[in-house]
């Protein structure tokens, strides 16, 4: 689904990205993980285009992303701070993104989470007015409702009460039975173990390894993903 092939990025001296090469297929669940400024967001938003490498390219389905802007309607992107026009009400962001995404009149959308979330009787709400855990919920529920293939999610808990997290890591778990490809960027590590399959730790712009998560299990002898990270990174000191 998503192949980047040498990726590297540079800002003024600093090297964000370094030679990363990986592979994300279909039916996926991977954390991309590692200290900040390890190049995540920077390696994120070359995947959206928002970034143009240096050196290297990055395919969607086989084709550069250079060369077929339209990829991006096939991905759901929740940011880790959502920002929106402050005057506009909920319900009218989720009509500008069906009239930008979709086209009048194509009702063709997934709204599970509004309703999960208990996000319709707030339609009327001002974005400006919005909790912090609300705008998240709002940020959530479009990332989700075009129905796309792959789902890039940055800090998607940050800021949800637990029944909120709860009810999203339910969607995560039934759009990776379906077939999509998710990507999860989370410093706590401990929300991720029963979500993903693959792990992908950057540190300094590089991939210092990207395994399934049962095979790093294995390697280190521990179940949960915070220690096993830990245990790894104890070795290469």
């Amino acid at each position: 689904m998503i192949i980047a092939n040498n990726v590297s990025k540079k800002f003024g001296r600093l090297k964000a990205l370094d030679n990363v090469s990986v592979t994300c297929n279909n039916g996926e669940c991977i954390a991309l993980i590692g200290p900040n400024g390890s190049g995540k967001t920077t390696f994120i938003k070359s995947i959206l285009g928002m970034v143009m490498p240096d050196q290297g390219f990055i395919t969607f389905n086989g084709k550069n992303i250079l060369h077929d802007w339209q990829y991006r309607r096939y991905i759901g992107y929740m940011p880790q701070i959502g920002r929106y026009p402050d005057n506009m009400t909920i319900g009218q962001v989720f009509n500008m993104m069906k009239d930008i995404r979709t086209g009048s009149g194509n009702n063709d959308t997934d709204e599970s989470l509004v309703d999960g979330f208990g996000l319709k009787p707030l339609l009327q709400k001002r974005m400006r007015t919005l909790s912090g855990g609300t705008r998240q919920k709002v940020s959530a529920s479009l990332a989700f409702l075009f129905k796309p293939d792959v789902l890039i999610l940055d800090e998607p808990t940050a800021g949800l009460d637990p029944v909120a997290a709860e009810v999203l890591k339910e969607k995560i778990l039934f759009e990776k039975s379906c077939g999509r490809l998710i990507l999860i960027t989370s410093h706590i590590l401990s929300e991720l173990d029963d979500l993903i399959t693959q792990v992908i730790y950057m540190q300094d712009g590089q991939v210092k390894f990207h395994k399934k998560l049962e095979e790093l299990q294995k390697d280190t002898g521990e179940q949960k993903l915070a220690k096993a990270i830990a245990a790894v990174m104890k070795r290469s000191v």
